[in-house]
């Protein structure tokens, strides 16, 4: 680099060589922000490992078990009058369970952090889009598509069509839900 920014921006994370040019700038004390297309925090952290060479993955756990700060992960919802989007965010903090979930392979687990940190400003998706409408912030029809576990929903939407009838959630199964 020419300058000597404090921050940098990476427009999108898309493969190993960015990835990796935005590790070795954050190792180099930058605070690093960019931008990967998933639904979660965990899919976020999974895409991230997979996306670089096997011989690399270790490695690249342990650098975001100690390095990184959150992921947030954002969707823009319709305003209950549709004329308007509200952007509703799951939050994740680096916390040392969140660390030792990525540095042993079990991201699976991240969702439960997610639902019990409040404390540390953290929300899953579906809790942010619960309160959001509870809030009569956005469409209960359009935040019920975003939804993971439909069935907590259901009471604020009037086409459930795409729910199943009686299908326990991952979580209500004991299985964690599947990764990006």
């Amino acid at each position: 680099m020419r300058e000597d920014p404090d921050v940098i921006l990476v427009g999108e994370l898309r493969d190993a060589e960015t990835i990796s040019m935005a590790m070795t700038a954050a190792e180099t004390g930058h605070l690093v922000l960019g931008t990967l297309h998933t639904t979660s925090a965990t899919k976020t952290i999974d895409r991230v490992i997979d996306a670089l060479p096997t011989e690399e993955r270790e490695q690249t756990k342990s650098f975001l078990a100690s390095s990184l700060i959150a992921v947030i992960t954002q969707v823009l919802v319709k305003s209950p009058d549709q004329r308007a989007r509200r952007a509703v965010c799951e939050v994740m903090v680096l916390t040392k369970a969140i660390g030792k979930l990525i540095m042993t392979d079990q991201s699976h687990q991240i969702p439960s952090q997610l639902q019990m940190g409040k404390e540390y400003g953290m929300q899953l998706m579906d809790q942010a889009l619960l309160a959001a409408i509870v809030a009569k912030e956005v469409d209960p029809e359009h935040a019920y598509s975003y939804a993971s576990d439909k069935r907590q929903f259901q009471r604020f939407v009037t086409d459930t069509s795409g729910a199943p009838a009686f299908a326990p959630s991952a979580a209500a199964a004991g299985t964690a839900p599947a990764s990006t």
